[in-house]
């Protein structure tokens, strides 16, 4: 079997199984031109094996629903073209770190966005249905930090890299604490205490090692290690505040 122009076909491993246990499969798919990582997983449940589990929706990078591990790094796969990233021939696609296997390649996401809400990264609204709109000044210093990282697709790429997350089940993760900080800044929200109390709290963003990997993969280029430490200043600025009030 040869793809492309005659070229040898890709060795690829892909991992199967679920979280009570699984093992390594390995398939040969032609190469392509200009062939992603998706495209690499979708001909094997087409061709190879039907039966192969995996998750996507768009193709064009704007859900975010596709990303696995692939050699070891969280990616977007339909955004990763496989010459990027093959190592010699080879291919290896698992599903994403620090969360638990539904079946083959698709990850049970519920852990991940349960730490929302326990982060308080929820809109907490300061206005009912018939009040009139709270301004937004668009120049003001939080609007731009509320915005920073306002695209965020929920993608769990950052959660996926983060080493800290890997070693501290009860860690929030970067996705969670950067969206507590965009809505810490928005002065719509009304939950400014709320969200510190339950961002310095056990899990919270003091525990972030900061070693910016999740800065690093974020296939959206947002900088959630700037958020966690926007999270620390704030916390430890409301902790001496009521050290030197009491």
């Amino acid at each position: 079997m040869t793809g492309s122009a005659g070229r040898q076909p890709l060795e690829v491993t892909v991992w199967r199984g679920s979280t009570s246990g699984g093992a390594t499969q390995s398939f040969e798919v032609p190469a392509q031109d200009s062939q992603t990582v998706l495209d690499v997983v979708s001909w094997i449940q087409q061709y190879a094996d039907p039966t192969l589990t995996y998750r996507f929706a768009c193709r064009v990078g704007m859900c975010g629903s596709c990303a696995m591990m692939v050699n070891g790094v969280p990616r977007w796969t339909c955004r990763t073209h496989v010459s990027k990233v093959v190592e010699g021939n080879s291919l290896r696609i698992e599903p994403l770190r620090n969360l638990p296997v539904i079946k083959d390649l698709a990850t049970d996401m519920d852990p991940f966005f349960d730490k929302w809400v326990q982060a308080e990264a929820v809109h907490h609204p300061s206005r009912g249905r018939a009040d009139a709109f709270d301004p937004v000044d668009p120049d003001s210093p939080d609007r731009a930090a509320a915005s920073a990282g306002i695209e965020c697709i929920n993608c769990a790429v950052c959660y996926a890299a983060c080493d800290t997350v890997a070693g501290n089940p009860d860690y929030l993760g970067p996705a969670a604490l950067q969206r507590a900080w965009t809505l810490l800044n928005d002065s719509r929200d009304a939950g400014r205490e709320a969200i510190l109390d339950a961002v310095s709290g056990t899990g919270g963003c003091h525990n972030c090692h900061s070693m910016g990997s999740c800065a690093q993969y974020c296939p959206n280029e947002l900088n959630p290690l700037a958020a966690i430490a926007g999270l620390k200043r704030e916390t430890s600025r409301r902790f001496f505040r009521r050290r030197r009030n009491a």
